[in-house]
C-alpha cells in the first residue's frame, strides 16, 4: 500500500491551469426552470398523453414537456409513462444492457463534501492510493471475472497529479490475461483544464463522466464546504473544456437527494441541450445515483431532499423519453430489486460486482470464494455503501433470464462512432443494427470464457431468442460473429 505524506494536500498540477475557454453557464437559468415547474403544477391527463405520443417520435422532449411529466401521479398514467420509456429504449438499443465495473484507485481528496466518505474532513476513513502494480492487480481480478469495460474513479487528490491517472490508464490498457483484456476505460474525475483533458483524450479514454451533484446553487454551496469542488462554475463548465479538448463522449449525472429532483432533472436537460447546441453532441450517458450512507457522513444518512422509490422510477422513465438516444446508467448503489425494476424503465448500462474502496476487488477475491450475496465492501474505506453486492455472473444470469441481453461491447469507441457521429446513429435508431450483433457476440465471449454452467444455459437461450427476433441482415451479421467467436476468435465486432 502506498500512502504518500503529501497525498491529502492536493496534486501539484491536477486541474490547476485554469484558462478562459469561453464556456458560460447562462443555460442554467433558475428562473426559467422554476417557471416551467410552476406552469405545470397540476396533472393534465390529456397533455401527458400528447407528450407521450410525441416522445414515441424519438426526438426528445422540451423542458416544459418534462415538467408536465414530472406531475404524473395517476397510476394509469404512470403505467403509460413506464411503457413508453421501455418502448423507446428497445426501439433504439434493443434489449441489450451494457455491463461495467468501477475501479477506484485512490480515496484521497482535497474537497469537503458533506455527503461523501472521501471528504478531507473525514479523519476516520482508511485512506489509500494504489500503486501502479496494485492498480494492475485490481484490473486483473476484474478481467478474470469477465469485464471488458471499466470506469476509473479517484478523489481529487493523489500523487503526481494527472500523471498518476495517465500511468494507471496505460498500465490497464496494456494488460492481457488469456482471452481477457480491458478494451475501454471511461473515467470519472474532477474537472480539468483543456490541456489536461487533451492528455486524457490522447491516451484513449472512452467517456469522461462528471456528476454535477446538484444544479441548485444554494444547495450546492451548502453541501460543498471547501476545496476546488466548491467552485460550482468550474465544475459546470468541465464538459465544455473536455469537448474543446477533443473528448466528444460526455457523461452527466445528478446525486439525487441533494437538491429538489424536479429542478435537477430540468437543469440536467438544459445542460445536455447546451452541449448539443454548442458541440453537436449531447451527453453520451446520464447517471442517476441516489445518496447512500457513507462512512463518517451523518448527512448521507438524512439527505436534504430524499427521493422516494416511486419518484425515482418516474424520473428514470422521464429521462429515457427526454433524451432517448442517451445511455442511462444504474449503479450498484441501488438494491437488486430496484435495479430489476428500472431495467424495464429505460436503463441501458449497469455496474456489477462493484467495490468502491481502492484495492477492494483483490481483497474480496482473496476472502470470498463462493458466488453468493454475502460479500460486503470494506465500508470504512469506501465512498458509499452498496445496495447490490451480487457478483457479475449472478447479474449476467439474471439479465438473461429476465429477457435482456448482457453486453460487454466497446465497438462504437473503436469504430469511431462517438460524439456527433454516435448521436446520428442513435437518433435514427440505426445503432440497433450494431448493438444487436455486438451484444450477442460479446455475450458469447463471456459465456465461453467465464460463464458458470447455469449462466451458460440461460445465455445460450437468450442468444437464440435474440437471433430469432432479428431481421435477416442483422441475423446474418450476428451469425458470422458468433461462428468466429465459437471457433476461438475474440474481439469480433461490427
Amino acid at each position: 500500500m502506498t500512502t504518500p505524506a503529501h497525498a491529502d494536500s492536493g496534486p501539484s498540477s491536477f486541474g490547476s491551469s485554469r484558462i478562459d475557454t469561453g464556456a458560460d453557464t447562462s443555460w442554467l437559468n433558475a428562473g426559467d426552470i422554476q417557471a416551467a415547474l410552476a406552469d405545470n403544477r397540476c396533472e393534465d391527463a390529456g397533455l401527458v398523453r400528447e407528450i407521450l405520443a410525441k416522445a414515441r417520435e424519438l426526438k426528445g422532449l422540451a423542458t416544459r414537456d418534462v415538467a408536465a411529466l414530472i406531475q404524473i401521479q395517476d397510476p394509469a398514467l404512470l403505467d403509460e409513462l413506464f411503457a413508453s420509456a421501455r418502448w423507446a429504449k428497445e426501439a433504439i438499443y434493443g434489449r441489450r444492457i451494457v455491463l461495467f465495473a468501477p475501479l477506484y484507485i485512490s480515496n484521497f481528496c482535497g474537497n469537503s463534501c458533506t455527503y461523501c466518505a472521501f471528504s478531507k474532513e473525514n479523519t476516520t476513513l482508511k485512506r489509500r492510493a494504489l500503486t501502479i502494480d496494485e492498480i494492475k492487480h485490481e484490473a486483473e481480478v476484474l478481467i478474470d471475472q469477465g469485464h471488458k469495460r471499466l470506469l476509473l474513479v479517484a478523489g481529487e487528490s493523489y500523487p503526481n497529479g494527472l500523471k498518476y491517472v495517465l500511468d494507471a490508464l496505460e498500465a490497464i490498457y496494456a494488460l492481457r490475461l488469456g482471452n481477457g483484456e480491458i478494451r475501454r476505460i471511461n473515467v470519472n474525475l474532477a474537472p480539468l483544464s483543456v490541456d489536461e483533458f487533451r492528455q486524457l483524450h490522447e491516451i484513449g479514454i472512452g467517456t469522461y463522466q462528471i456528476f454535477q451533484e446538484t444544479y441548485q446553487r444554494d444547495v450546492y454551496a451548502a453541501a460543498h464546504l471547501g476545496g476546488k469542488k466548491r467552485d460550482m462554475d468550474w465544475r459546470l463548465t468541465a464538459p465544455d473544456r473536455a469537448m474543446q479538448a477533443g473528448i466528444d463522449d460526455i457523461g452527466l449525472g445528478v446525486l439525487f437527494g441533494l437538491g429538489d429532483w424536479r429542478f435537477d432533472v430540468l437543469a440536467l436537460m438544459n445542460h445536455a441541450a447546451h452541449l448539443e447546441a454548442t458541440y453537436g453532441a449531447g451527453c453520451h450517458t446520464i447517471s442517476v445515483p441516489r445518496i447512500e450512507p457513507a462512512h463518517g457522513s451523518d448527512f448521507s444518512r438524512s439527505p436534504l431532499n430524499p427521493v422516494s422509490d416511486a419518484d425515482f422510477k418516474k424520473l428514470v422513465a422521464i429521462l429515457r423519453l427526454a433524451v432517448p438516444y442517451t445511455g442511462l446508467i444504474m449503479s450498484t448503489r441501488e438494491t437488486a430489486r430496484m435495479r430489476r425494476e428500472t431495467y424495464a424503465l429505460g436503463v441501458s448500462q449497469i455496474s456489477a460486482g462493484s467495490r468502491t474502496n481502492p484495492g477492494g476487488y483483490a481483497a474480496h477475491a482473496e476472502t470470498v470464494a463462493l458466488p453468493d450475496e454475502d460479500g460486503r465492501e470494506d465500508f470504512d474505506a469506501s465512498q458509499f455503501s452498496l445496495g447490490d453486492h451480487r457478483p457479475l455472473d449472478v447479474v449476467v444470469r439474471e439479465l438473461a433470464e429476465l429477457g435482456y441481453t448482457p453486453s460487454f461491447c466497446t465497438a462504437c469507441y473503436r469504430n469511431g462512432r462517438t460524439g456527433e457521429d454516435f448521436m446520428h446513429w442513435a437518433k435514427t435508431a440505426d445503432i440497433k443494427q450494431k448493438c444487436g450483433p455486438n451484444s450477442v457476440g460479446t455475450f458469447m465471449e463471456y459465456l465461453l470464457d467465464y460463464g458458470q454452467p447455469e449462466t451458460v444455459r440461460a445465455g445460450e437461450a437468450a442468444i437464440a431468442r435474440d437471433l430469432a427476433e432479428m431481421g435477416d441482415a442483422e441475423r446474418r451479421v450476428s451469425t458470422v460473429i458468433l461462428d468466429r467467436i465459437r471457433a476461438g476468435k475474440r474481439d469480433v465486432f461490427c
